[in-house]
């Protein structure tokens, strides 16, 4: 059956050049060649953000409140980011138009409807719009538009570091930097401030809004101490680059592989990640734009094929902040409250939850994260669990962040902690990393008994990561001696072989915290 998308056209509608504008990830003015382009030599330009059901249709069955992809901070940050972008665009005579449904499907009835001639958007790497890009790019040429899609949200095209490699992306930071060089824009000037755009014309049929509310997309919104303290928009992110170059001391001593992950009253790093990418995101994006099934274990080149635990119990306890390891579930809590969190958390968490001591797949950690983080990117994220799984790009699996004294280590009187586990708030500093060593009488004092007011740990980090650590190399071993192509039978069989092992251990364990 074909739907007719199509009204008819407007006999009012202005004649000339027309102009789409179509706003996805890049939601600002700045250095936007699209923009640039979609208002040079045009009398009329329709700037268009398309709400996607995809992404933004409630879900009632996912583990927070939100779409089935994102949770509340991540919409809101969305919505805000558009407000912005509307008030900015206003300022300049214009105006965002918003539409919702299918892109492809609204695309399409607003090129006919409008009379596009121009056709512009940032380029994007990602699979789901590389095929609603192509669907687009289709209709558009079949009517006679012009497209334009400029690489934009990277500083490097992928396509053209793939090329220089051969035709294969590389899989080191520091292959991809000598095959980049210099960006090209890097010896020419660039116009990267838009002070004039063409008016909006006649919107015809189309069905346009204001930038939606929480509430008019379904959503309940969450109480105001519930909320990330980051907010989304163009605006704010050059707010925040101009407080942190500021500050040149800071700047010159600044080292991002350290920090402080426990710093949440003034975070240790600029929190521009929601706002800016920047050299190793670009890495990343090379990596994933090459590598077919990338986002997945199964049919990944790159990726270890290891027999990781499907275990929904431990999921929930990581995810649901259950895991009775304070440093852990003060992470997750920033997480869910904040939707960020320092990178070193990231880390701390990822790894507990696969080589450290779950071994619990890392598709499954993925999912949480790009639900709930604010600065979520489908690249970035797959690429850091597949990084800190040791399933991809770092293999020295030995290396293990301690859910106990890595944090100690940042925060030993344990503020962070007791900020986001108020429940702990009143344990002893030797004891708060570590609760269920306390004496009875110490956690009555402190109101809360290991096990009632918070949960006993879900493993013993001890044995789970010397167990750890043996699987992984089993598994390392299998892939080598298969060179990598390793079936679901040899899956089953080592897990089945690591398990029987395993089980007398784990009896004793379960003897121990029962006892």
């Amino acid at each position: 059956m074909r739907l007719t998308l199509f009204s008819a056209a407007n006999p009012t509608m202005a004649s000339g050049s027309n102009s789409l504008m179509w706003f996805r990830k890049g939601i600002r003015l700045h250095d936007n060649p699209a923009l640039q382009y979609a208002a040079k030599d045009s009398d009329f330009v329709y700037p268009v953000f398309v709400i996607d059901p995809h992404y933004m249709e409630p879900d009632p069955n996912a583990f927070s409140p939100g779409s089935r992809r994102a949770g509340l901070n991540r919409i809101r940050f969305l919505l805000e980011s558009l407000v912005d972008l509307d008030f900015n665009l206003k300022k300049l005579g214009s105006r965002l138009l918003v539409l919702k449904g299918e892109p492809s499907e609204v695309l399409s009835r607003c090129l006919h409807e409008w009379r596009i001639s121009k056709l512009c958007f940032e380029f994007d790497t990602e699979p789901y719009y590389q095929v609603l890009d192509n669907k687009v790019k289709n209709h558009a040429s079949a009517v006679g538009v012009e497209i334009y899609s400029p690489v934009s949200h990277t500083i490097f095209d992928p396509a053209d570091i793939i090329q220089k490699n051969g035709g294969k992306p590389p899989l080191s930071y520091q292959s991809f930097v000598k095959l980049a060089g210099k960006p090209s824009w890097a010896s020419s000037p660039i116009s990267d401030e838009i002070t004039c755009i063409p008016p909006v014309g006649i919107v015809g049929n189309c069905v346009i809004s204001e930038v939606p509310s929480m509430k008019e997309l379904g959503y309940e919104d969450k109480d105001e101490d519930e909320r990330t303290p980051f907010k989304g928009g163009e605006s704010e992110a050059l707010k925040r680059l101009r407080e942190s170059i500021s500050n040149k001391e800071w700047v010159a001593n600044f080292e991002k592989p350290k920090g402080d992950p426990s710093s949440f009253l003034k975070p240790a790093t600029t929190v521009l990640s929601p706002y800016l990418k920047l050299l190793w995101r670009e890495f990343f994006y090379t990596v994933a734009y090459g590598t077919p099934n990338f986002d997945q274990m199964k049919g990944n080149k790159i990726c270890k094929q290891i027999p990781w635990k499907y275990d929904d119990e431990l999921l929930v306890a990581w995810r649901d902040t259950k895991t009775g390891f304070p440093w852990i579930d003060a992470i997750m809590v920033q997480l869910q409250k904040w939707g960020w969190m320092h990178h070193l958390a990231r880390h701390s968490v990822a790894c507990f939850l696969t080589r450290g001591d779950l071994l619990v797949h890392w598709e499954m950690g993925r999912d949480v994260f790009e639900r709930l983080l604010i600065d979520s990117d489908w690249s970035i994220n797959n690429a850091n669990w597949l990084w800190l799984s040791c399933s991809s790009f770092f293999y020295q699996y030995n290396r293990i962040y301690s859910p106990i004294s890595f944090g100690k280590k940042y925060d030993p009187k344990g503020n962070y902690i007791r900020h986001f586990l108020p429940i702990l708030k009143d344990m002893p500093e030797n004891y708060i990393y570590e609760p269920w060593t306390a004496p009875l009488s110490v956690q009555a004092k402190a109101k809360c008994i290991i096990g009632k007011d918070y949960p006993k740990p879900v493993v013993d980090h001890g044995s789970a990561s010397k167990d750890c650590k043996q699987f992984i190399h089993e598994a390392y071993e299998l892939n080598k001696r298969l060179n990598g192509d390793v079936s679901e039978e040899d899956l089953k069989g080592l897990r089945r072989r690591f398990e029987e092992v395993k089980e007398p251990k784990s009896k004793k364990l379960k003897q121990k915290l029962i006892g």
